[in-house]
């Protein structure tokens, strides 16, 4: 039986998304503590693939993923799910919103109900869990006197909904990944998502070329993104989502030029798009000619796009 670690505890909008998924019909669902330990959970064999979330319409991207997908030994995404959250306060049976002190949960759930709480708690004290089930679960115990969290967390914990639908924003959704270790990416559908990781040597123009890469192959860029890297001062990764598929000339081009281009390129998936659509500009037909390149670097280049659309682990 396929064994798919997700963010936990039960009743987080991870598991909604992952049960939205045809992967999990049938699936032996693991909660974990933490994005991390979802990752890790797949580097160890101890799961098949693991479902977290990866980026929100409000709050931008989970860092804590982005820094786990570029580490060692290499993971992809191979499918996405977009999941609509509602936010209810949930308290124990009998507390009114005047006994409330202390309320939890996940970082971007607060972030995105910070208004609601500043005008309807402005005392109470605001904490941050793994995640939206963990706080309701954490209320439970009697850690806390309230969480915000999904409303399904109010019946698997045995809370009260005190409030419901408290987000600042309306229709704020959430982007969750289902990662696993290297392997063929799924067949192109014409309605697909590239996302890579690449680094590049700090000089002038290093990013605009890079960009320029894709550009003049007619690649819609949908996302960029800068995280630190971890063991070196004012280095950084590059996380970018492209529409288009690996195993397309324009995007495999591309990619193979940002690794004649850059320090590090890691491929992190291409997979069937779920939302957030793209540019429907066709690509490029006469991409700008690459003048000088070394051949060895042509070669090595092509190596690696050949173990990408492979399922290796370049």
């Amino acid at each position: 039986m396929t064994r798919i670690a997700f963010l936990g505890p039960r009743a987080t909008f991870t598991e909604q998304a992952l049960r939205s998924m045809p992967e999990a019909a049938g699936a032996d669902l693991v909660p974990c503590t933490g994005s991390p330990a979802v990752l890790d959970a797949i580097r160890d064999g101890s799961a098949d693939l693991g479902c977290v979330p990866i980026e929100n319409s409000v709050e931008g991207a989970v860092p804590a993923v982005l820094d786990g997908l570029v580490v060692d030994p290499p993971l992809v995404i191979v499918r996405e799910a977009v999941l609509a959250v509602r936010f209810a306060l949930l308290v124990r049976p009998g507390t009114g919103i005047g006994d409330i002190r202390t309320v939890a949960s996940h970082p971007h759930a607060i972030a995105q109900t910070r208004g609601w709480l500043a005008d309807r708690l402005p005392g109470a004290t605001v904490q941050t869990s793994a995640s939206t089930s963990e706080a309701a679960a954490q209320v439970a115990r009697g850690e806390f006197d309230a969480a915000v969290s999904a409303p399904l967390a109010a019946e698997q914990h045995g809370l009260q909904i005190l409030a419901d639908d408290i987000a600042d924003n309306a229709g704020a959704v959430t982007r969750f990944a289902l990662v696993s270790r290297p392997t063929p990416p799924p067949p192109p559908t014409g309605h697909d998502r590239t996302s890579i990781a690449a680094t590049t040597e700090n000089r002038p123009g290093a990013l605009l070329g890079l960009l320029t890469e894709l550009a003049v192959r007619g690649i819609d860029l949908t996302r960029i993104e800068s995280r630190p890297i971890k063991d070196r001062h004012a280095e950084y990764w590059f996380h970018l989502d492209c529409t288009g598929h690996v195993a397309e000339p324009a995007m495999g081009e591309a990619l193979a030029a940002l690794y004649r281009r850059c320090d590090r390129v890691r491929f992190l998936g291409s997979y069937p798009r779920a939302g957030n659509g793209g540019s429907t500009a066709a690509p490029a037909t006469s991409p700008l000619p690459i003048v000088g390149a070394d051949a060895e670097r042509f070669a090595a280049a092509q190596k690696w796009l050949d173990e990408v659309r492979s399922g290796g682990t370049a």
